[in-house]
């Protein structure tokens, strides 16, 4: 299958870092290259470099980016650890970051990734396939009762966690869950059946709390956003998609912090905290996609945009 991803507010992404021609500029989740396309086209000396933990990902971006080779660096990495790595190599300053925080609908349509319960595939869910890492199966067939139950109110806001967790453990007392159509099936038959047909995609919530806890995707994600912020030059900016309440808050209190002068409590008579504002707000409020785009591509529905600038 190919590597395929409908970039996400691509116009509102692009207008939103305000690109300079020689700037260096930051991709963090490159993914098929649908954003990178169009920043790398309004580079004259500037640079821009990418990163992905997916091996398939940085090879089709290198692909579609090949007319722009002289001003693109690919690595194969977990963003979050980005900004020492470009420091290592002598990039202390930047003039724009993007992280889009979703996953590639080549992941999801892409049965053996694992990641859909639409698709059947063996349970795995990483980013990076290559990784020897924690994966779905571990999760589902060996986590604790009390551990899923944690995991799916936490990370998937799953209001029938309990029941859902007991029955996972049931079910691999028989035989190890070994699919996604095994996990889909389970967590269908826990459910009232009014939920099952008012959610359109019953099993949405368990899936995203287990791909969440395989991929670390909140941990550290504070610290990466800071460190960035510390990057970025006078006038550059970063630009964040986020595609669910958990991260959104994240980026959201971040932004906010980072944003304002003192952060005293307020009955404070004097300033004691000696915080001072990095960056401003470019958008108050989150853009979201427009209603055509979300009519074209469902998959734009839930993302949200926020965008700082560094003063």
């Amino acid at each position: 299958m190919e590597f395929k991803h409908t970039p996400i507010m691509l116009k509102e992404v692009i207008e939103g870092l305000d690109i300079k021609k020689d700037g260096i500029y930051v991709d963090c989740t490159i993914g098929g290259a649908g954003h990178s396309l169009e920043i790398v086209k309004r580079l004259k000396n500037g640079k821009l470099y990418g990163f992905d933990r997916d091996s398939e990902a940085i090879e089709t971006s290198r692909e579609r980016l090949k007319d722009y080779a002289d001003k693109v660096v690919l690595t194969k990495m977990n963003y979050k650890d980005a900004p020492s790595f470009l420091k290592e190599n002598g990039i202390e300053k930047i003039d724009g970051v993007l992280i889009d925080l979703g996953i590639s609908s080549y992941q999801i349509d892409e049965g053996k990734r694992g990641f859909s319960f639409l698709h059947n595939g063996r349970l795995d869910m990483r980013m990076g396939q290559d990784e020897d890492t924690l994966t779905a199966f571990d999760i589902v067939n060996f986590y604790s009762e009390e551990k899923l139950i944690d995991i799916f109110y936490k990370y998937g806001e799953e209001e029938f966690a309990k029941v859902i967790a007991k029955n996972i453990v049931k079910k691999r007392q028989e035989k190890q869950i070994e699919n996604t159509f095994e996990l889909r099936d389970i967590i269908e038959e826990s459910l009232p059946k009014k939920v099952i047909y008012s959610r359109g995609g019953a099993s949405k919530k368990v899936f995203q709390a287990i791909r969440i806890e395989v991929n670390g995707e909140l941990v550290g994600l504070d610290k990466c956003l800071e460190d960035f912020i510390d990057m970025l030059n006078v006038g550059g900016r970063m630009a964040v998609l986020t595609f669910h309440s958990l991260e959104d808050r994240i980026v959201k209190n971040v932004f906010k912090l980072e944003s304002t002068d003192c952060i005293c409590p307020p009955k404070t008579p004097i300033c004691i905290c000696h915080h001072k504002a990095k960056v401003k707000l470019v958008n108050r409020k989150p853009v979201m996609a427009s209603e055509q785009e979300q009519k074209e591509n469902s998959r734009s529905t839930s993302a949200k945009l926020r965008i700082v600038e560094r003063i």
